[in-house]
């Protein structure tokens, strides 16, 4: 877990602005955000479709450069950093789960969730992903493979996989969006009770007001704009 008095801020946006190319000319997706995310605090992003949402969370994690701005992840400006330099920032540190779960398809669930902590060098990696995927209810699917599992607990899997880290900040983006009402609560229960057992701060894109009231702050986006 981390301790909160020993890390800076994990999360800081100021003035941040993203406009991506288009066919039709230049689309200003983001208009100057400012946003700061307390350690251990948990921030929803709500919004109509279109409003940034997403896009505030790619640049917030370091995805997406922003065209104007700054974005920091626990006092370092990602600006300057090579995709790569904004990749070690993250190792260890960052977690993200998604609306798609983006496993590898030919990796078991414990694989999925082993694989990138051996990658960090973290010892003891297969026993502690064991471990992960038991607490999220997953202990007699640890050897099946992706298509093999439903959509919830694919969810759970990347779930585990992101926590496995211990990470200081997940991001969630719309991460119940493809569960129906039983495994959307599930994973949310989930979610939460692992993020605050870890210490982590939170921000979540979501377009369900049942879970983002569950949420410390809600950040209402609209054309581009905390509002």
């Amino acid at each position: 877990m981390f301790d909160a008095d020993a890390h800076p801020t994990p999360l800081r946006l100021d003035g941040v602005a993203l406009t991506l190319p288009s066919t039709a000319g230049p689309v200003r997706i983001l208009k100057g955000v400012d946003l700061i995310v307390e350690a251990g605090e948990r921030v929803a992003i709500v919004g109509p479709s279109g409003s940034g949402k997403s896009s505030l969370l790619a640049v917030a994690a370091g995805l997406e450069q922003p065209t104007a701005g700054a974005a920091r992840l626990f006092g370092q400006d990602l600006g300057p950093l090579s995709e790569d330099g904004r990749a070690r920032l993250r190792r260890g540190r960052v977690s993200l789960v998604f609306q798609q779960f983006h496993l590898l398809p030919n990796m078991t669930a414990l694989e999925n969730v082993s694989a990138p902590m051996e990658i960090a060098g973290t010892a003891g990696a297969a026993p502690e992903a064991k471990a992960w995927l038991g607490r999220v209810g997953l202990s007699a699917r640890l050897d099946h493979y992706p298509h093999q599992l439903s959509g919830g607990e694919q969810q759970r899997v990347a779930l585990a996989r992101a926590l496995a880290a211990r990470p200081a900040l997940l991001f969630a983006d719309e991460p119940t969006g493809n569960l129906d009402g039983p495994n959307a609560r599930a994973v949310a229960d989930l979610m939460f009770d692992l993020v605050d057992e870890i210490g982590a701060a939170l921000v979540l894109v979501t377009h369900d007001p049942a879970l983002a009231q569950r949420a410390d702050r809600q950040v209402v986006m609209a054309d581009g704009l905390i509002v």
